[in-house]
């Protein structure tokens, strides 16, 4: 796994990728030339004298024996008596939990309290914070917006179905629901049952769709159903990695949500590899404001020197919500390696950003997130005044829906049921939406409390008024008098612009979007579902065609779509970016020309379409006709190319069948289901990472495939009639010269096609044959091999 985007130890010299939290720029400057240092901190003489304190305990002075029971009892990564402090120990656990299930707000403050005290001593970077006195004549608390308000501003953090058990998360989604605040699905995809209210008016829909690396759940369905679009550029508690759901956890359920196969592991990408650039980015907010033109697209970042750049080209990028992710935010499947020193506090992450928005004049069009255990209510107000204007808690909801901090969620052995999604734990789970609206309403109120404090009415007021904030107080600690805290709570001098919170919504450019004229011409058949066909001209400035109509067919006949081809569009012409995006079925785009990237992402049961212009001499066969990233998240569809394509060609792939006459370097990463075909040469590193699907590739050099995960066989037996069935319908819609010549002798052709096959997704295959042919449950079967 890589971290901060790099994969090998000789890219991480020189790369100046680290920044130093707490080190004096004097010991900066004599020994980390050229590290980031924003905040000053200890020198040389503090970190001799705490070694010569610990050496002293194991080698005391005057040669006694050691006393062994002054050793440090550590602690580092769980809560130990007598070791290292944590702020979630057996006391505020205990606290929490009992003040959410008891309604008892007095025993909620003792909670707080102590969470405060402890940021105080040290523990977070807030802690070191305190509020300037006077500055503000208080208000009575009735004066102060009512907690209905203020939990609107509230959102739980992406926790995945598959990290969590199904239980979890829809108490948290039905809490959420509740208070008309937002719970977000994570990674990890949404089951579609919960995109309906149950009887009782509840719902277990998450109103924040998560779109990752890893794509996992991406379909047109899924999008349509949101009020916000995530994306997840890097997780606070492990920057630049991606992440990994071993197979034993791939369970039946987790599978069907993630467009998988069970028992087969699955692999989320360091990168998106659709994300190469910030124009890249702006290209997948576009992609997913066409996906769901009523939802807010979000593009969560980590704090971290230079966050603050990056954000104002988020801004740029006409994003609606920029979330700034602290480092201290926790993950169940983090390895052990990035649970400490990976990220920065958000408190760094979110000062930056408000500063460098206002400076460059982009805060007024975009809202700011903050999320990284936030636990109480002066959490909530710090983050306010630093400039946030929404407030993301995960780790807190999941302690009150009786998490016991055990710290083996990776292990699928949460002995409470939260993390887990083996069967007999999960029964052990207590959580209700009640315990967690009871949290979210106390931490409204003591919001309540310090804005009637400082004088504010509503919390809108107090956002970016960070001269409250004052340090002088808290730096009291002997090892903290050479902290300088000040470039955290500045304000921006000589700039123009003073809007410190979002004003004015976004420009997303859809008015001038092709689609609006294929929703005119195509009304008759999302009335009624008649069949109907368009032609149109297309140009390369028209961009992510298709998309808003395939979102319209979704949301009018729900994730089955129509039948296919009810609607046939046909182009002629250069397309743009993301030709076919995330289309559903019964939508079929037939493109003569050729087309950029991105072609046939997310592509959910829709069809694409590509071939040379009538009147086109080249070799289809020889030349490039669309470039990288084709069919990058496929869910189910068909993707045709006469011609050859780009790299990175169906990574991520679930479900579509695609075929190309060519394709270039890193073909089929990451792939976990589906069926591709090339009919030419193929680039180099091809199925790296594949773990689920099949790829047939006409003669093949077996030195261009990346063999780790994936076996090379000749074509079974059983395989020949279906994919014949796949060249000839290739070769119907394209009439491509390559797959007519091997159709013509297709028994001789067959043994030139080399078939690549997952053995993890093989041997899952072979259960799932034995148990037909037995007459076994095949979940059953599954089962039984997942718990060994």
């Amino acid at each position: 796994m890589s971290k901060m985007g790099i994969s090998t130890i000789a890219s991480y010299t020189g790369a100046q990728v680290f920044e130093a939290l707490g080190l004096s720029q004097e010991l900066i400057d004599e020994y980390f030339v050229g590290t980031t240092s924003r905040l000053g901190g200890v020198g040389l003489n503090v970190i001799a004298e705490e070694t010569i304190k610990r050496h002293h305990i194991a080698y005391p002075p005057g040669g006694e024996i050691p006393n062994t029971k002054r050793l440090p009892i550590g602690g580092e990564y769980q809560w130990r008596r007598d070791g290292e402090p944590h702020l979630f120990d057996p006391e505020t656990v205990f606290a929490l939990q009992h003040a959410t299930r008891s309604k008892r707000y007095d025993i909620f403050k003792r909670y707080t309290t102590r969470i405060d005290e402890q940021s105080k001593a040290l523990m977070t970077l807030r802690g070191l914070f305190t509020f300037k006195e006077g500055v503000r004549n208080p208000i009575p608390i009735e004066e102060v917006e009512p907690i209905a308000e203020i939990v609107k501003r509230f959102s739980t953090g992406a926790m995945s179905y598959g990290s969590i058990s199904q239980e979890a998360h829809e108490t948290l989604a039905i809490a959420m629901n509740r208070l008309g605040a937002k719970s977000n699905t994570g990674e990890g995809g949404e089951d579609p049952d919960r995109y309906k209210p149950l009887e009782n008016g509840d719902w277990k829909r998450s109103a924040i769709k998560q779109v990752a690396s890893g794509r996992f759940g991406v379909t047109s369905e899924y999008l349509v159903n949101a009020d916000d679009i995530q994306i997840k550029m890097a997780q606070g508690a492990k920057p630049g990695e991606g992440g990994q759901l071993p197979g034993n956890k791939v369970y039946p359920w987790i599978a069907k949500t993630r467009h998988s196969t069970p028992g087969v592991g699955l692999i989320s990408p360091p990168p998106h590899h659709d994300i190469y650039s910030i124009e890249d980015l702006a290209q997948l907010i576009h992609d997913l404001k066409n996906s769901n033109r009523d939802a807010r697209i979000h593009v969560k970042l980590v704090a971290q020197v230079g966050v603050g750049t990056v954000a104002a080209g988020v801004s740029k990028a006409h994003a609606d919500v920029v979330l700034i992710s602290g480092h201290d935010g926790g993950t169940g499947a983090s390895p052990l390696t990035s649970l400490k020193h990976a990220g920065a506090p958000w408190e760094l992450g979110l000062a930056e950003t408000q500063q460098t928005l206002i400076l460059n004049g982009l805060r007024d069009r975009i809202v700011v997130q903050t999320d990284g255990q936030m636990k109480t209510g002066r959490d909530v107000m710090i983050a306010a005044l630093l400039g946030a204007e929404e407030f993301g808690f995960a780790t807190a909801p999941l302690v009150v829906s009786g998490c016991v901090m055990m710290r083996v969620c990776h292990l699928d052995t949460c002995p409470v049921g939260v993390a887990t999604q083996n069967p007999v734990l999960r029964e052990r789970f207590t959580g209700k939406p009640e315990f967690v609206e009871t949290f979210f309403e106390y931490i409204a109120e003591e919001v309540r409390e310090w804005l009637a404090k400082f004088g504010f009415k509503t919390l809108a007021e107090a956002i970016g008024q960070v001269e409250l904030l004052d340090t002088k107080k808290a730096i009291e600690h002997w090892k903290a008098s050479g902290l300088n805290l000040e470039p955290i709570l500045k304000f921006p001098v000589g700039t123009k612009y003073k809007a410190r919170k979002k004003e004015v919504e976004q420009d997303h450019g859809l008015a001038g979007a092709l689609d609006n004229e294929l929703l005119e011409l195509a009304a008759p058949a999302l009335l009624t579902g008649e069949h109907l066909t368009i032609s149109l001209p297309i140009r390369n400035r028209n961009r992510t065609v298709g998309t808003i109509l395939g979102s319209e067919i979704t949301k009018r006949f729900g994730g089955q779509g129509l039948p296919e081809d009810t609607i046939e569009v046909t182009l002629h012409g250069s397309a743009g970016q993301s030709l076919g995006a995330f289309i559903p079925r019964g939508l079929t785009i037939r493109l003569y020309g050729d087309t950029n990237d991105h072609l046939g992402k997310g592509i959910s049961g829709g069809r694409v379409i590509v071939r040379p212009d009538e009147t086109a001499v080249f070799d289809s066969e020889q030349n490039v006709i669309a470039g990288n990233v084709v069919g990058y998240g496929a869910t189910s569809g068909e993707i045709f190319v006469r011609g050859i394509v780009g790299e990175r060609f169906c990574v991520r792939n679930s479900g579509a069948t695609a075929v190309v006459e060519g394709a270039g370097d890193h073909g089929c990463e990451y792939m976990t289901g589906g069926q591709v075909v090339v009919l030419g040469k193929t680039g180099r590193n091809f199925a790296a990472g594949m773990s689920g699907g099949v790829a047939y590739l006409l003669d093949l050099d077996p030195r261009l495939v990346n063999t780790e995960m994936v076996d090379l066989q000749e074509v079974p037996s059983e395989d020949h009639s279906r994919l014949e069935g796949i060249v000839s319908k290739f070769f119907a819609e394209t009439g491509s010269k390559v797959a007519g010549a091997l159709l013509k002798d297709w028994s001789k052709s067959v043994k030139r096609f080399t078939r690549v096959m997952p053995r993890d997704y093989a041997r899952v295959l072979r259960v799932i044959s034995e148990a037909k042919k037995s007459g076994k449950d095949q979940e059953r079967a599954i089962m039984e091999v997942l718990n060994g």
